[in-house]
């Protein structure tokens, strides 16, 4: 007797040990489960059906599993009689669901169904929005399709915009590493595209950092010259005896040193283009030698008398005021009509400041990746800071102060501490003394304002005791360790101030 009543406990112990796993894993289930008895009651929900239907569920529910159980049959598929496998959509209390049905004895021989349930509300409305889009899609072509039977004018409209949007399409191309898409980029962008493609001069004109050499790469890659030599000379960084042997060449014997003769850049790179960077510095010997290129497509090399004919494009490019340096008598008249048969001139940063966020991400990118750096976000504040500063350096200036501010951050963020803006070499005692509240007040914070007065006083002092840092922390109450932090931190150089107060 004792033996049979320990196989019955343990027999009691594995069948409440194999219900209590079957429930865990049916409560472990994402999909609903539902089992009902032969008379539709529900006998158990696992944890899914109680959060969707609730617990105990309304007789709305019970009502809706109900009629599911006595017409589930009728919906089945002729390759699964019993039900097993089958797909059904139904409403269950209002909410659209899918299951599957399937009968079995239960262990006191009851007759039960295991509904398996799904709920498929999202999926119903996105098939209700796409159908919704496709009906609206239809019935605007619909309405196209007669204006344009209708109408043979609105035809040719069309036509003309099409042709218009391919053209704007066409404005972007592979080379264009510009950034920006501010209306004077698009415009800019547009001006390219209208002129690449001639064999005319072009002067690329703007203040220094706008990007000059990039306009000039976007200029030859969308020319009829794209297949051809390119060659880049910038004129201010080569001694002005070299630069004229070095673009025309020279002849054996033409200066000490010159043992055999030696072709110049315009005929190495003849049939190209050649992009001739700061023109506007160059000397007037250069000058008459460049109009001969300008006016008769022809050199002469250095020490030569025969011309050597040549066809090249010439770009060219300068920050200088050509207009006024013929004026000054620097700049030959003649040579600057000649170069300025198209004029491209490229707006300063802060008349374009819309371009300034996309700029942000741009450099960002670049220079996280440069210095293996996990920056991925910069807060307002921050590009508010960015907002309101004039940039005189324009493009340059900010990819530099980027670049700095990505090796400095310390966390995945810039902050407004990481800026460290380049000193304005221009800067005069006058402007740094200038501070004007209004223009700051709604486009910067009260931190960033506070900073901004805080680095024009620190500015003022510099300028007025000649850059001499522990006289300025003196009359400033700071100590001397606490000003040089935060002239760093804005930024500023008193080792500039000093000397630009010694030249003067």
């Amino acid at each position: 007797m004792p033996y049979k009543n320990l196989t019955l406990s343990n027999a009691e112990d594995e069948v409440l040990r194999l219900s209590t796993n079957w429930q865990t894993l049916l409560d472990a289930m994402p999909e609903m489960v539902f089992l009902l008895r032969d008379d539709g009651t529900v006998q158990y929900m696992n944890r899914s059906a109680k959060t969707c239907f609730g617990n105990p569920c309304p007789q709305s529910v019970h009502e809706s599993l109900k009629e599911a159980r006595n017409n589930y049959r009728e919906k089945l598929h002729p390759a699964a009689p019993n039900g097993e496998g089958t797909i059904v959509e139904d409403l269950i209390a209002s909410t659209p669901v899918e299951y599957s049905a399937v009968p079995f004895v239960g262990y006191t021989g009851e007759q039960l169904i295991m509904l398996i349930m799904r709920d498929i509300t999202q999926r119903k409305n996105f098939e209700r929005e796409l159908l919704q889009f496709n009906t609206s899609i239809e019935t605007i072509l619909e309405q196209k399709i007669n204006e344009l039977q209708a109408s043979e004018e609105m035809r040719l409209r069309l036509s003309r915009q099409v042709n218009s949007l391919k053209s704007q399409l066409g404005h972007y191309h592979k080379a264009d590493k510009m950034v920006g898409r501010s209306r004077k980029m698009r415009e800019l962008r547009e001006m390219i595209h209208q002129v690449s493609s001639s064999d005319a001069t072009i002067l690329i004109t703007g203040e220094s950092g706008t990007g000059k050499e990039l306009v000039a790469n976007l200029v030859k890659a969308t020319s009829t010259r794209d297949d051809k030599p390119f060659l880049k000379i910038n004129c201010n960084a080569i001694n002005d005896s070299l630069l004229e042997a070095d673009l025309f060449g020279y002849e054996k014997g033409a200066f000490t040193g010159a043992q055999s003769r030696k072709i110049g850049k315009f005929e190495v790179v003849d049939g190209g283009t050649i992009f001739l960077d700061e023109i506007g510095d160059i000397s007037p010997r250069m000058q008459v030698a460049l109009l001969r290129v300008l006016q008769n497509g022809e050199i002469i090399r250095v020490g030569g008398t025969e011309p050597v004919k040549v066809s090249v494009r010439v770009i060219a490019a300068t920050n200088v005021d050509l207009a006024q340096a013929v004026k000054e008598k620097k700049f030959r008249l003649d040579l600057y009509y000649r170069l300025n048969i198209i004029n491209i001139d490229i707006p300063p940063l802060r008349e374009r400041k819309e371009d300034i966020v996309e700029l942000v991400s741009h450099f960002v990118n670049h220079y996280r990746e440069a210095f293996k750096k996990e920056i991925d976000f910069v807060p307002k504040s921050t590009i508010n800071r960015l907002l309101a500063h004039d940039w005189p350096g324009n493009v340059r200036e900010l990819e530099n102060l980027i670049q700095r501010a990505v090796l400095m951050a310390k966390g995945k963020m810039i902050t407004e501490t990481d800026l460290i803006f380049d000193q304005d070499p221009g800067m005069t005692p006058e402007k740094a003394e200038s501070f004007d509240i209004d223009e700051k007040l709604g486009a910067l914070a009260l931190k960033s304002i506070v900073a901004d007065f805080e680095a024009a006083i620190i500015q003022r002092a510099l300028h007025k005791y000649n850059g001499n840092v522990s006289t300025a922390a003196n009359q400033l109450k700071i100590g001397k360790t606490a000003l040089y932090d935060k002239i760093k931190q804005h930024g500023i150089s008193a080792k500039s101030i000093k000397q630009s107060k010694k030249s003067n």
